[in-house]
C-alpha cells in the first residue's frame, strides 16, 4: 500500500493578508469553534554589521520538511484539543515587512489555542528544514541563524 504524502505547507513569495483573512474567513461556518490564535512571522529588517536586511530568500528540502510540518502536526493534535490547525511557510525571496510563516490553529476553548501555538510555533524553529539566506540592501547575503 502506498503511503500518502504529507500537504504541501510551502507558498511561493510571500504569505498575503488576503490569504490570511481568506483562511480566517472560511472557519466562520465551524461553529463548534469558540478559539482562534494565529502567529505570523514577518521578515524584519536586522541590521548586522551595519548592513540592513531587506530581504530573506527561504529554501527547504521540501519532502523532508513537509514530513516534518506534518509530524509536528499529528503531534499539536495528540496533545491538545484542536479543531483545525494550518501551516503556511514562504519558499524564495520574501522583503522586510512581508510575512513568511502562518500558523492558525482554533479549538473549542481559548486557553488551549495560546499553548498550542507556543509549542507549534518552537517546533517549528526547531524541528523544520527550512533554510533563510539574508539578503542585505548592498546585495550582499549570509545565511540566516534561527533564534
Amino acid at each position: 500500500m502506498e503511503q500518502k504524502k504529507p500537504k504541501s505547507v510551502f507558498q511561493q513569495g510571500a504569505i498575503s493578508s488576503e490569504f490570511i483573512g481568506n483562511s480566517i474567513a472560511k472557519h466562520q461556518t465551524k461553529t463548534s469553534i469558540g478559539a482562534h490564535n494565529i502567529f505570523l512571522g514577518q521578515v524584519r529588517a536586522d541590521v548586522i554589521e551595519e548592513k540592513t536586511v531587506a530581504a530573506i530568500e527561504y529554501t527547504a528540502y521540501e519532502e523532508m520538511a513537509n514530513a516534518k510540518f506534518h509530524a509536528i502536526r499529528e503531534s499539536a493534535f495528540e496533545k491538545f484539543d484542536l479543531t483545525c490547525m494550518h501551516i503556511y511557510h514562504s519558499l524564495g525571496t520574501v522583503k522586510a515587512g512581508e510575512i513568511c510563516l502562518f500558523v492558525f490553529v482554533s479549538s473549542p476553548r481559548r486557553k488551549v489555542v495560546f499553548e498550542a501555538l507556543e509549542f507549534i510555533v518552537e517546533a517549528i524553529k526547531a524541528d523544520v528544514p527550512v533554510f533563510g539566506k539574508e539578503i542585505f540592501e548592498d546585495d550582499t547575503h549570509q545565511w540566516k541563524v534561527n533564534k
